[in-house]
């Protein structure tokens, strides 16, 4: 009897051990199975931006009378986000594309990808910055290495107490770490969204404003897929 009780409690934590392994490694929320239309809103743009096929795509477009934008439905305190963008093709010279964590009031925290458009032949611009209470100043910006309007590339932002990372395709291009105790301020009370748009930055998006966005190649369209945020 004593074997057959101990068998029955080595059973038992078993079922906890599984138990506990899958409450700590499974996301406390997602947004798995990537269904635009159950994760965000489409927030402005008068028709601009559309979710298509079921769910899984979403465009956004801009011409000179507007562009669009979109935010999730959910907010996070610390995340993992990860989102497929094909950027604008050709001459997008002057048009911006963001893709950014961004929380609510006058003393707001942000941490942003911004996608500067060029001339066409020219590589993009990714410009990256952090906000805390308002104030950013944190500008850090890159030249993509690939085509991001051939194909779609998966751009991702990492939020815990320690540090912020950004990623392209699986690879950090920027880290931000939570140097509160030398005195640098970090995002760490405030949950925030997600949000994107497209929208028109040529008095500073394209070699600082000097190359102006060329409406006859509008409207301008980017694409989204494969949203995922783990939280």
């Amino acid at each position: 009897m004593a074997a057959a009780c101990v068998n029955n409690n080595n059973d038992a934590l078993i079922v906890i051990v599984i138990t506990l392994f899958l409450i700590i490694t499974l996301p406390s929320s997602s947004m798995a199975g990537s269904n635009f239309n159950q994760q965000v809103d489409i927030t402005w743009g008068d028709g601009r931006g559309k979710i298509l096929n079921s769910g899984k795509i979403l465009t956004l477009s801009l011409d000179r009378a507007s562009g669009s934008g979109f935010q999730s439905k959910n907010e996070y305190l610390y995340d993992k986000i990860d989102m497929q963008i094909k950027l604008v093709p050709g001459n997008s010279a002057g048009t911006v594309t963001a893709y950014y964590l961004r929380s609510d009031g006058i003393s707001w925290d942000e941490i942003d990808f911004e996608f500067l458009g060029n001339l066409s032949g020219d590589p993009y611009v990714v410009h990256t910055n952090v906000y805390t209470q308002g104030k950013g100043g944190k500008e850090q910006q890159f030249y993509l290495w690939f085509d991001p309007t051939a194909n779609l590339h998966t751009y991702s932002i990492l939020w815990n107490p320690a540090h912020i990372v950004f990623y392209i395709d699986g690879r950090p291009i920027r880290e931000f770490k939570n140097l509160e105790g030398v005195g640098v301020s970090y995002p760490k009370n405030q949950p925030m969204k997600l949000y994107s748009s497209l929208w028109n930055a040529d008095d500073w998006a394209t070699r600082g404003g000097l190359v102006k966005t060329d409406w006859s190649q509008a409207p301008f369209t980017a694409s989204f897929k494969n949203l995922k945020a783990n939280a």
